[in-house]
């Protein structure tokens, strides 16, 4: 059956009666001896577990829980970085009938009362003794959270606390049998929302969800052959793309996922673990375009020549996606990757890369074009946590500023007003302790309401438009998208990042950051000294080329639209912050509040 041809009812066939520990226990029992796990000791050698050794430690760790009273139905908080338990732990508890809660290592005493608390947890684990103090400080908050089991603990554990060790000394539990009693409309995990505009919301996501999505997403995968495909974990499991793409893929397919306890080792082990399937939020590939060009840029003549190369590889890279490349063509591309993009791809470590994916936020159609004429297999994929992930994704026939069709079984529409409107059975099952929110988002006709703006266009290829919430409409009443704007604004090679500004204002401006990898060489170049990026920031020289990169920038938008002004700051916004959040989505009303005199300056 063609792609186009699975309907939603033909993948839930294919997802009845499945969970997400059945997936688990019939990969483990079909390739035991397979890489399932990998990790970086301290020591900076490598240790793994097999899918056989993984699948032991799941039984165990489930066989401790259990004795310490989780079962069907209980709630379990995990606050832990992309290690190696974490998927030990969070598959031990789902094979109990219970819900794994995984929440942002960056949560504060606060937010962990309220998370904890608002889906009724009974048990906590955690990394290490500095998450445990988290949990202990609001303790009297939680009557219904009874243990805590940690990781790699301290010294001394406190009373009602156990080390992770103790649960792996269980004799293991008969996994066939428990995953055997496990509804699959039983909920595989709460995701919550970034709580960006309020209070976070419980996104409650079934194990018929996760096997639905996982089938719809195996139509698309650039490769058949799953078992192996190696996979660096490096995003936060709160958020549902990565547990998707690592987790419960690398569970139910086999994947090797090598886990990456700290996004700003990404580079470094890219270059050891060579991928052959990377997501990325759009900032991680924006700084791998802007590192490879601060490089380049120290010699300005090789800079233009591979400049040149790019903008002759891009129609043919596009070409031969469609499959309407010529002969001559090809032999071009053929040139241009040996004498200059293979070299590049080795160097950053993508040179393996099958497919490479961003999401979770708007990546300039530039960036994933040159990615692309450089022969990474770049696409770009949408969704959000309530539809389990993926609502349009295509890696082949790319159109880049777009983020392609809606996956196998699902429809993608646009309501009256534009907005994005989803059906497909990976919708989830509804907001935890909220039917009013829930009611707001899945209409009685089952569309859920994504709150994008979008177009789509003759060959059902989405492209979003800005968030319905955070369209620009200025003082004279001029809608415009921010998204757009600040796109534009990340191509000017000095700016790193970039939040437009205008909600009733008279104009558009924006705050940008400085690159700090592309100033600091654009700097050096032309003999400019500076003590750090701050001063960088103040420099006219900089502040000449921003000004003339932004006014190029804007020649495609009318006046109205335009950004008329920026104001340079000498710092990085970095996510989990005030500003950003974990993957790196701005936080506009964070941003508004940290720099009122920047804004009201650029209106003086």
């Amino acid at each position: 059956m063609a792609v186009a041809d699975v309907t939603d009812s033909d993948l839930h066939a294919l997802a009845e009666g499945r969970t997400v520990g059945g997936e688990f226990v019939a990969l483990s029992a079909r390739v035991p001896d397979a890489v399932a796990i990998r990790w970086r000791n301290d020591d900076e050698t490598w240790d793994h577990w097999t899918y056989a050794e993984y699948r032991d430690r799941v039984a165990r760790v489930a066989a401790g829980l259990r004795d310490l009273g989780v079962g069907p139905g209980d709630r379990v908080v995990l606050m832990m970085r992309n290690i190696p338990e974490f998927h030990v732990v969070d598959l031990a508890v789902a094979v109990l009938g219970a819900t794994p809660v995984s929440i942002y290592n960056s949560s504060a005493p606060d937010q962990i009362a309220y998370l904890a608390g608002h889906c009724d947890a009974v048990l906590a684990v955690v990394e290490d003794q500095a998450f445990l103090d988290r949990f202990l400080s609001v303790a009297d908050q939680l009557p219904d959270l009874r243990r805590f089991v940690v990781v790699r603990p301290g010294a001394e554990l406190p009373e009602g606390a156990v080390a992770l060790a103790d649960l792996l000394a269980h004799e293991p539990l008969d996994l066939e049998a428990a995953v055997a009693e496990v509804d699959p409309d039983t909920l595989a995990t709460i995701i919550y929302t970034s709580g960006t505009t309020g209070p976070p919301k419980g996104v409650m996501i079934s194990h018929r969800n996760v096997v639905w999505t996982l089938e719809s997403l195996k139509l698309l995968l650039p490769f058949e052959d799953y078992v192996g495909k190696r996979v660096v974990s490096y995003l936060p499991m709160a958020h549902i793309a990565e547990r998707t793409t690592s987790h419960y893929a690398g569970l139910a397919l086999g994947y090797e996922v090598t886990t990456c306890p700290d996004p700003a080792l990404l580079s470094a082990f890219l270059k050891e673990v060579r991928p052959e399937f990377l997501f990325g939020v759009p900032r991680v590939f924006e700084k791998i375009h802007a590192g490879v060009n601060a490089a380049l840029s120290l010699d300005p003549e090789k800079h233009q020549q591979f400049t040149e190369a790019i903008a002759t590889a891009i129609p043919i890279a596009e070409a031969m996606d469609w499959g309407t490349v010529t002969d001559e063509q090809r032999a071009t591309w053929e040139f241009l990757d040996e004498v200059a993009f293979r070299p590049i791809r080795e160097l950053v470590g993508l040179d393996q890369v099958l497919g490479a994916i961003s999401g979770a936020a708007p990546i300039p159609a530039e960036v994933l074009s040159w990615f692309r004429a450089i022969g990474v297999p770049m696409s770009e994929i949408y969704g959000m946590s309530e539809s389990s992930g993926p609502m349009t994704w295509t890696a082949v026939r790319v159109k880049a500023g777009t983020v392609g069709p809606a996956i196998p079984g699902s429809t993608v529409a646009l309501a009256p007003d534009g907005e994005v409107i989803f059906r497909g059975g990976n919708v989830f099952g509804g907001y935890l302790n909220a039917p009013d929110k829930t009611a707001e988002t899945i209409d009685e006709d089952g569309w859920l309401h994504s709150g994008d703006i979008g177009e789509i266009d003759e060959d059902g290829y989405l492209r979003i438009v800005d968030r319905k919430k955070e369209l620009i409409i200025t003082a004279g009443g001029k809608n415009i998208s921010p998204a757009n704007l600040e796109a534009e604004l990340k191509l000017v090679p000095l700016i790193g990042q970039a939040c437009a500004i205008g909600d009733q204002r008279p104009f558009v401006s924006a705050l940008v950051t400085l690159d700090p990898e592309v100033a600091p060489a654009w700097a050096a170049t032309r003999g400019i000294e500076f003590a750090d990026l701050v001063e960088l920031a103040q420099h006219p020289e900089v502040l000449a080329e921003i000004e003339a990169g932004v006014r190029e920038a804007m020649a495609n938008f009318n006046n109205a639209e335009a950004v008329k002004k920026v104001h340079v700051l000498g710092e990085e916004w970095l996510p989990d912050s005030e500003v950003l959040t974990p993957t790196s989505k701005l936080k506009r009303r964070g941003i508004h509040a940290r720099y009122v005199a920047e804004i009201e300056g650029l209106y003086g």
